[in-house]
């Protein structure tokens, strides 16, 4: 216990001396920057994972494991890699014991981003100042779940409370939206918009999956898919529902980009055959179908003037003994070392070469392949749009302090830091507003020190006013939500 011992001897178990206002910037041009210019600021958050149906209820929590550690990866791998048995991660222990187990966990997660994100998530908007850990975790339990109960704690009011202005879910091409319907018709003031994510159709390598997805995707339509046209018709039908349910976004989860090595006839009757006789094993060429559908998909997208997203470089899955114990999501991925270059670019070409690239954003999960993704937007921008082709947020294990000083960096050295459209929570959490706050602290202090190593000018009306745009202005409109 002697991290906690040094936590008392310094700050006993109050940490506002340590996460005050000024937390993390580090001199008076910083505090300026920040406090004078991007603290009030709405937060778009395009890209996250909130369930819209709890939203639509107004949901209320009934704990804090409820809202806080069920789903949270990060919280989850943390507590394996400390030896915490499962039983209190995913398994069968009481909402109490899995809390107190995470609580135990926090004060040796010093120089993780979960040490700052875990306090900042009491502090705000629980007001809670203490440290969490074994000698605290019951008194901060019980006044969490007390304060849950209040209205003001409900997923609306949490929204309202960070000062959200949009929320991106993600969302499936099947989806009835019927969440997000209830929503709008409620005239909620903070836009809930869908998101259309269809890497189950793009997944034709597991054939058990694709045909029972196949089988869903039929359903929502209205009509059998026996082919490649009925299964392009299906989804052009899928993505005018969701554009008519106001989604102009869309996300693809994928390790690397697909060949596109052209879909001939061969692979066209290959298609109907497979997908018409149960005895087809497989399909020859997944990767080849990939690319085809993915292609056809971003044409669509393009006409409907939507944004294209696309998350690369993570491998998923790696344990497969707790695949099968407990599914997929389970806080066992990490940063894979996939080559991108020319696959992504021949893919974005194909698609510039004919005048049918949306705005897309490039999402990478390795910090050694940064530049290439920087330098990789740089090749298809145009005149459509300030910054069209976007290096995204810094995302999954990149979204921590060092991660974000190096993406900033990265893209001030080989692009335009200035048309960035900055952070996104990627979260299951409405507490995680708080990466929001995270990532602009950091921004502004990184630019407060190159002011004062006389690297930039002394202008804080200026700059101030970039770092505005990264941390709002941009993102508004790029996704034109004052249109929508």
């Amino acid at each position: 216990m002697e991290s906690l011992e040094i936590l008392r001897s310094t700050n006993g178990n109050d940490s506002s001396k340590f996460l005050n206002d000024d937390f993390l910037l580090q001199s008076d041009v910083a505090k300026r920057l920040y406090h004078d210019h991007v603290k009030d600021l709405p937060i778009i958050d395009y890209h996250n994972h909130l369930i819209p149906k709890e939203i639509a209820e107004n949901k209320k929590f009934e704990n804090m494991t409820a809202l806080w550690l069920k789903g949270d990866h990060y919280k989850w791998r943390a507590m394996r890699a400390f030896g915490i048995d499962e039983k209190y991660i995913t398994g069968d222990a009481t909402d109490e014991q899995k809390f107190m187990k995470w609580a135990s966990v926090v004060p040796y997660s010093l120089k993780n981003p979960l040490f700052h994100w875990t306090q900042m998530e009491l502090l705000k908007p629980f007001n809670i100042n203490t440290y969490l850990n074994e000698q605290t975790a019951a008194a901060v339990y019980k006044q969490c779940n007390e304060m849950l109960q209040q209205d003001s704690f409900s997923s609306r009011s949490l929204l309202q409370y960070f000062n959200v202005e949009l929320v991106g879910t993600t969302d499936d091409p099947c989806d009835d939206l019927r969440w997000h319907q209830q929503i709008k018709d409620d005239e909620f003031h903070i836009k809930i918009l869908p998101s259309f994510r269809p890497d189950k159709i793009l997944d034709i390598e597991n054939k058990d999956s694709f045909l029972s997805y196949v089988a869903s995707l039929e359903e929502a339509v209205k009509f059998k898919i026996t082919d490649v046209i009925s299964l392009l018709g299906a989804l052009q039908k899928r993505v005018d529902y969701f554009h008519d349910n106001d989604c102009n976004v869309a996300d693809h989860g994928l390790s690397q980009m697909p060949a596109v090595t052209g879909f001939n006839k061969e692979y066209i009757t290959e298609f109907n055959i497979f997908i018409n006789n149960k005895s087809a094993k497989s399909f020859s060429n997944p990767e080849a179908f990939t690319g085809f559908i993915l292609q056809e998909l971003c044409k669509m997208y393009h006409k409907k003037n939507w944004v294209q997203k696309f998350h690369l470089g993570a491998l998923r899955n790696n344990n497969s003994r707790m695949l099968r114990t407990i599914g997929t999501d389970g806080g066992y991925d990490s940063i894979g070392d996939f080559r991108h270059a020319e696959k992504l670019s021949a893919f974005l070409n194909e698609l510039d070469n004919t005048d049918q690239l949306a705005k897309t954003i490039l999402y990478n999960n390795n910090p050694a392949d940064n530049e290439l993704f920087v330098t990789m937007t740089g090749n298809f921008n145009n005149s459509e749009i300030k910054g069209k082709i976007q290096y995204g947020p810094p995302w999954w294990y990149l979204d921590q302090k060092n991660g974000i000083e190096k993406h900033l960096n990265d893209l001030a050295n080989m692009s335009l830091v200035s048309t960035f459209i900055g952070m996104t929570t990627d979260s299951r959490s409405f507490l995680s507003y708080s990466r929001h706050e995270y990532f602009r602290r950091i921004l502004c202090n990184l630019f407060a020190i190159d002011i004062l190593k006389g690297e930039l000018p002394g202008d804080e009306k200026w700059i101030g006013g970039i770092i505005s745009d990264i941390c709002y202005y941009n993102a508004r409109n790029y996704f034109k939500t004052n249109n929508t």
